[in-house]
């Protein structure tokens, strides 16, 4: 078959959206940690013999942009029919350790290799010295948790990994659900195939990858020629941490520089490379047109440098573990900048508690930047976090933890011609001793506006009432009240001033 007729293509990529999302709602029902059955942190995504992202589901930004590097990872093994692959190290394919991935390759009735499903999901618990394996202070990746190279997942890697971490029968039950998710996308992919005939099912594939290379061209073409700039920093422990970008539009090509950025150092916000162009490919998906397939092949035109050893390309054994959820905020922050955009909140205000006997972690919604022509939405997810909110009812009956206050935290977003969204307060009680850590941004810098709007508030941490830095960890007694008040969004354009009364 030389070409594709249009119908059928498009029948085709719907088949393919609707097997990814399929396997997110295998992975969501059939998992027990509330991190991925609740907030449903978790991705699942289509790959093409060669590894490159054929179709994704609308799950988590920094999961699916970073996923193509884990597939590559394991794309010269030796592939087999019920055969899967498992890995979390973020230097051979995966962002930070909680995030496990999970590759199966898919064959057809002859035993032809069809491409493979994957899906990427956060685990409540890795293993290593804090309980949900979510340190505010690690340095190295060993302080992270368990480090899982690529290898076959069986039941005894199942057993194996599980053994090393805490909850073992909850980390079992997930990583089943992520094989079972890969089942569900290898059955229908299969079956897909049987349809179409193979020869069609790859040209669609090849088709998807130019028609999403070609409307990328097209919108970045449609931008000016130029060369932008924009420059921000991370809340480090030690002092600000400077991150620098020179954003070049040529035709229908965008070079995304990042030299001059800060050398990656001895915490935890470094990042690797795979997760930086994650966040690039976000950016510039908001900036050109969302609707356009959500593939490989929308990267294309879009070419992102950051030097070896920089924060923003760190090298192993340093910790990473911040760098997956803040530094890559801040890398989408910078893109959007670059092109005149008000920023949402900036951070993921990651927290996470436990002790022997549980782990949680959540990610706390904020307020987005607002838009030339709209508000930005309060009390939302913002940039690299696509998550949900864990429901109250689901939080107290599960953990041993009081939610005091959870509400908007109203005029926290700028001021403008269009205003920032507003942040929310999230206040828990602890009803048992437990550790907790906390990962935050934005608490020293508040999120820009642009074109002359004001920028959203910055975020608060507190104990008890009493202050705590960005990035902090300790251990909550019975009663203890851990407070959060995420940051809003920047404004908009200049507010029209309102003439007094005669």
């Amino acid at each position: 078959m030389t070409a594709l007729d249009p119908v059928q293509l498009q029948v085709v990529v719907g088949a393919l959206r609707a097997t990814c999302e399929e396997m997110g709602a295998v992975l969501i029902r059939s998992a027990h940690s509330a991190n991925i059955k609740e907030r449903r942190d978790a991705s699942t995504a289509l790959f093409d013999p060669a590894g490159d992202m054929v179709m994704q589901a609308e799950h988590i930004p920094v999961h699916l942009g970073a996923m193509p590097a884990a597939v590559a990872a394991v794309l010269g093994e030796q592939h087999a029919p019920g055969r899967s692959w498992v890995l979390n190290d973020p230097y051979r394919g995966g962002t930070h350790l909680p995030d496990i991935t999970v590759v199966t390759p898919v064959f057809d009735d002859d035993g032809e290799l069809l491409g493979f499903a994957a899906n990427r999901a956060h685990h409540a618990d890795v293993g290593g010295p804090t309980p949900g394996s979510m340190p505010a202070d690690s340095r190295t990746l060993a302080e992270e948790g368990v480090v899982i190279a690529p290898q076959p997942l069986d039941e005894a890697a199942i057993e194996r990994l599980a053994a090393r971490m805490r909850q073992p029968a909850q980390r079992r039950a997930d990583l089943r659900a992520q094989l079972a998710a890969n089942r569900a996308g290898a059955l229908r992919l299969a079956e897909l195939a049987r349809g179409t005939g193979v020869a069609t099912l790859r040209a669609a594939m090849a088709e998807v990858l130019d028609y999403a290379e070609r409307r990328a061209r097209a919108c970045i073409a449609a931008l000016p020629d130029g060369v932008l700039h924009a420059e921000d920093v991370l809340e480090g422990a030690d002092g600000d941490i400077p991150l620098r970008l020179r954003a070049t539009v040529a035709g229908d090509r965008l070079v995304l520089d990042f030299s001059g950025s800060a050398a990656q150092h001895d915490g935890n916000l470094n990042c690797p490379l795979a997760v930086t162009r994650s966040a690039c490919y976000f950016a510039v998906r908001v900036l050109t047109d969302p609707d356009i397939p959500p593939s490989a092949g929308a990267y294309r035109p879009i070419e992102v440098i950051a030097p070896e050893g920089s924060l923003l390309n760190a090298q192993s054994p340093h910790a990473v573990v911040a760098g997956n959820v803040e530094t890559s905020s801040r890398v989408a922050d910078l893109v959007l900048a670059a092109f005149g955009r008000a920023l949402g909140q900036g951070t993921m205000n990651n927290l996470t508690l436990g002790n022997d006997d549980f782990t949680y972690y959540e990610t706390l919604g904020g307020g987005q930047g607002a838009c030339p022509g709209a508000d930005g939405p309060s009390a939302v997810h913002v940039a690299m976090s696509n998550t949900l909110n864990t429901p109250v009812e689901a939080l107290e009956l599960e953990f041993p933890l009081r939610v005091v206050t959870y509400a908007l935290r109203r005029g926290s977003g700028g001021s403008g011609a269009f205003g920032g969204g507003d942040g929310i307060v999230r206040e828990l009680e602890a009803l048992a001793p437990m550790t907790w850590s906390l990962i935050s941004e934005r608490r020293r810098h508040a999120p820009p506006g642009a074109a002359g709007g004001e920028p959203g508030a910055r975020g608060r941490n507190l104990l008890d009432g009493e202050p705590l830095p960005a990035k902090a960890r300790g251990e909550l007694r019975p009663g203890a009240r851990l407070r959060i008040e995420t940051p809003g969004g920047g404004g908009h354009g200049t507010a029209r001033k309102i003439p007094p009364a005669p």
